[in-house]
């Protein structure tokens, strides 16, 4: 009996390494695309594209999208932007402009539902920011795991009222949810503020140090980033900065997470 029952728990042992070695990361990219403008002043969504495209990523969280606005030819870039990487795509506005709407979007590669957006903290007249929130079941080379995507855009003033009242919203938008959540965006804010400081007290952010991501030609500071949330443990594999300076004002930042295995 009890080889039998060693002899089961090595294959079971077995079947779990097996699963670890053979689970693929998943490859989160969060990036700023200024409406598509270029360094240049060009609006060259394609041109996006192939940068989203060169790091194959499973979920992309962008900012500074526009949708129908005329500065950008009325065109809805986040759906433009999903036939161009093939991918499925949300959106949501958080300011009016003009005919079309300006906000975040997330690409997936993988169907995205319970697409929500919730407006983040604006006072004294700023620019509306919004937490764009959908979830997605992962296939199971991935975990099989059903997911949360957040992306978000914080407020830019010099004050940190809105960007610390940002992370309670959004915080507490996840409060109950006991799934893995993974979140992007443009934060507005060095590691080092009080900000990421609060932030990092329910969050766990990819990678350790600084990855500089402004300004665009020559990157000294990160106030772009990758984080997590998650029930299980959670490894890290490649982070990095694109080395892309012309598309967006912005450089994307790359993050790869390999999520535990099913039980």
């Amino acid at each position: 009996m009890t080889r039998n029952l060693l002899a089961i728990a090595m294959v079971l042992l077995g079947a779990a390494i097996a699963s670890a070695e053979t689970q693929q990361p998943l490859r989160v990219l969060s990036y700023n695309i200024h409406h598509g403008e270029g360094m240049d002043r060009k609006i060259d969504l394609p041109r996006i594209a192939s940068v989203i495209k060169s790091v194959s990523p499973d979920f992309v969280m962008l900012q500074e999208v526009d949708r129908n606005v005329a500065r950008s030819g009325d065109v809805d870039q986040a759906t433009e932007l999903g036939k161009l990487t093939e991918m499925h795509v949300v959106f949501g506005g958080n300011l009016k402009l003009g005919e079309g709407d300006y906000g975040n979007a997330i690409l997936s590669r993988y169907p995205l539902s319970e697409v929500e957006n919730r407006q983040l903290p604006n006072s004294d007249g700023g620019e509306p920011r919004g937490v764009l929130s959908a979830s997605v079941t992962l296939p199971e080379t991935h975990g099989g795991k059903t997911i949360r995507i957040l992306g978000t855009h914080l407020d830019h003033r010099p004050a940190e009222t809105d960007r610390l009242g940002s992370i309670d919203v959004i915080t507490d938008f996840v409060a109950q949810d006991e799934r893995m959540v993974i979140i992007g965006g443009d934060f507005n804010a060095i590691p080092a503020s009080a900000v990421m400081k609060k932030f990092r007290e329910q969050w766990k952010l990819a990678g350790s140090g600084e990855f500089p991501t402004v300004p665009v030609a020559e990157p000294t500071r990160q106030i772009d980033y990758v984080g997590y949330r998650s029930p299980a443990p959670i490894a890290i594999g490649e982070v990095r900065v694109l080395d892309e300076a012309v598309a967006s004002d912005h450089r994307a930042i790359l993050a790869a997470l390999i999520l535990s295995p099913q039980e």
